[in-house]
């Protein structure tokens, strides 16, 4: 895999919403629910919507809480989506276009943008409308590289799959020349293998040294173009999603992406994907965590898992279709002084931070805001950036 391409520095502003999230003792993000259905392919109670109003609510909400960052997950799914009765995932927003609606009307939250960049993509476009957002945004913006590996999706846009470590492979191509497109003063000429282009000029160039990259590699190929290019790497518990099983296996997990950082002096910021159920008492808790599961929609689990599970990607191996109705990689349930004790052994496991979901979106993210952040502050986990 090639080295990360040379460029002229900009260095990125001080006060840039990376920088000011990477001072954070403990990052942290809200996955929108862009999609029907959320995280849970649930039938219990909740209003939470796909609709771009209402993760436009969520997105406000995390900006005013102090969260560092919001992100949304991409997909392309068939009539139904998952199926069963809540036709699970069929209705969903697009992250990429989301994140301009988003620009204007939040002020300091980083906004990701999750991108499939071999479907039918080509770099020069990415770089120029992603520069475009970035400056809508004030220098907000960020984007998750994501390969694709469902061969219904790579269909979808009458395309062959592609072997997983070629997806890579491409990938790396891909992204070096927008990197370059966004760096480098002069037009471009490039002949690779997959892509070429000649006199490919972007501008204006991103607000700061360059666009914040997102990545959740966790195969071999896949940890390598993580760490050549990301700035932040989301890892997946090797061990399930039971919180106790995420801390002894995730150190060792991690200490191999950091060290294959080090190899390449490159600083990354390592999150994970926590499904918070917080309530005032253990017992409530619990009760809304059996609820959902009591409750899912079993033909969309299984659906939701036949699907992921056909794949050649590496990560959630671990998981079990109790934890996939659930929803979110690790289960965090409990008090607001039990979440916060689970994020102080998350991040002695190795995390930079936390990319939380919810079930019902916004009343659970207000709860959280009100009773679990003011002790993240007092645990040292968040400062107030003012």
């Amino acid at each position: 895999m090639a080295s990360a391409p040379k460029m002229r520095k900009r260095k990125a502003r001080p006060d840039s919403a990376f920088e000011r999230a990477a001072r954070q003792p403990l990052m942290l993000g809200l996955f929108l629910p862009h999609q029907e259905g959320a995280w849970s392919p649930s039938k219990a109670p909740r209003k939470t919507s796909w609709d771009f109003e209402y993760n436009a609510k969520c997105a406000r909400k995390a900006d005013r809480l102090g969260f560092d960052i919001v992100f949304a997950l991409a997909q392309w799914m068939g009539k139904g989506g998952y199926g069963g009765d809540i036709r699970f995932r069929e209705n969903a927003l697009d992250p990429f276009v989301t994140s301009a609606g988003l620009s204007p009307i939040t002020k300091n939250v980083l906004l990701i943008a999750t991108v499939h960049v071999l479907y039918g993509w080509h770099p020069l476009h990415l770089a120029k409308y992603g520069a475009v957002i970035d400056h809508m945004s004030g220098g907000r913006w960020g984007l998750n590289v994501v390969t694709g590996y469902k061969e219904s999706e790579f269909r979808m846009f009458g395309l062959d799959p592609i072997s997983h470590d070629d997806r890579y492979a491409m990938t790396d191509e891909f992204t070096t020349i927008m990197r370059r497109l966004w760096s480098e003063e002069e037009e471009l000429t490039f002949e690779g293998k997959w892509w070429q282009t000649e006199n490919a000029f972007v501008a204006p160039k991103p607000v700061n040294e360059s666009v914040v990259l997102v990545n959740a590699g966790s195969s071999p190929a896949g940890v390598d173009y993580a760490t050549t290019h990301s700035d932040i790497i989301f890892v997946t518990s090797p061990g399930g999603a039971d919180p106790s099983d995420a801390c002894r296996t995730l150190p060792a997990h991690i200490k191999k992406i950091r060290k294959s950082a080090w190899e390449k002096k490159r600083r990354i910021k390592i999150m994970i994907n926590p499904h918070v159920i917080c309530r005032e008492t253990e017992e409530a808790a619990w009760a809304q965590y059996h609820r959902i599961l009591d409750q899912r929609d079993q033909v969309a689990v299984d659906n939701f898992v036949a699907t992921f599970m056909g794949g050649d990607q590496s990560s959630w191996r671990g998981h079990s279709k109790d934890n996939w109705a659930v929803g979110g990689n690790v289960h965090l349930v409990g008090t607001p002084e039990q979440i916060v004790d689970w994020f102080i052994k998350l991040k002695r496991a190795g995390c930079d931070g936390m990319q939380v979901n919810f079930y019902d979106f916004l009343p659970d993210l207000d709860f959280f805001g009100k009773h679990v952040m003011p002790l993240m502050r007092q645990a040292g986990l968040r400062l107030d950036m003012e």
